[in-house]
C-alpha cells in the first residue's frame, strides 16, 4: 500500500497564506455587498442635488444618520471577519487561537445582526422622538 505524499512545509505555509487571502477577498466582497443591501434597502436613492443640500426634516437626518452607523457596523463586522478567519486558518492546531478565532466570528456574527436590525431600531427611534 502507497501512502499518499504528504505536502513540504512551504507547500503547507504557500496554501495557508493563499487560502488567508483568498478568505480576506471573500470577506471584503461579502462586507461591501452586505453594506450596500442593509444602507440602500429601505431609503429612496437621493439624486445629486440632495446629496450636497441640506436634509429638509428630521426623517431625513435620522435616515442619513442610520446609513451612516449601518455602514461603520458592517466594516467593522466585516474587519473581525476577516481577522478571526485569518486567525483560524493560521491557527496550525493550537487549541487558544482556534478558540479566539472562533469568538471572533461570533463577535462579527453579532455585528451583522445588529447591523440588519438598524432600521427596526430607527424605525422605533422616529416613534418615540415623534418624527413619523
Amino acid at each position: 500500500m502507497i501512502r499518499p505524499r504528504r505536502a513540504t512545509t512551504s507547500q503547507a505555509h504557500s496554501l495557508k497564506i493563499a487560502l488567508a487571502a483568498l478568505f480576506v477577498l471573500l470577506t471584503l466582497a461579502l462586507g461591501i455587498l452586505l453594506s450596500y443591501a442593509l444602507a440602500h434597502a429601505t431609503s429612496a436613492t437621493p439624486t445629486y442635488g440632495q446629496v450636497l443640500a441640506a436634509p429638509e426634516s428630521l426623517n431625513a437626518v435620522i435616515d442619513n444618520l442610520r446609513n451612516v452607523i449601518v455602514g461603520l457596523l458592517v466594516a467593522l463586522a466585516t474587519l473581525f471577519l476577516t481577522v478571526a478567519g485569518v486567525r483560524y486558518i493560521l491557527a496550525g492546531g493550537d487549541p487558544g487561537e482556534v478558540e479566539a478565532a472562533k469568538k471572533g466570528l461570533r463577535y462579527a456574527g453579532l455585528g451583522y445582526g445588529i447591523a440588519a436590525l438598524a432600521p427596526l431600531l430607527v424605525t422605533i427611534l422616529k416613534g418615540i422622538v415623534g418624527a413619523e
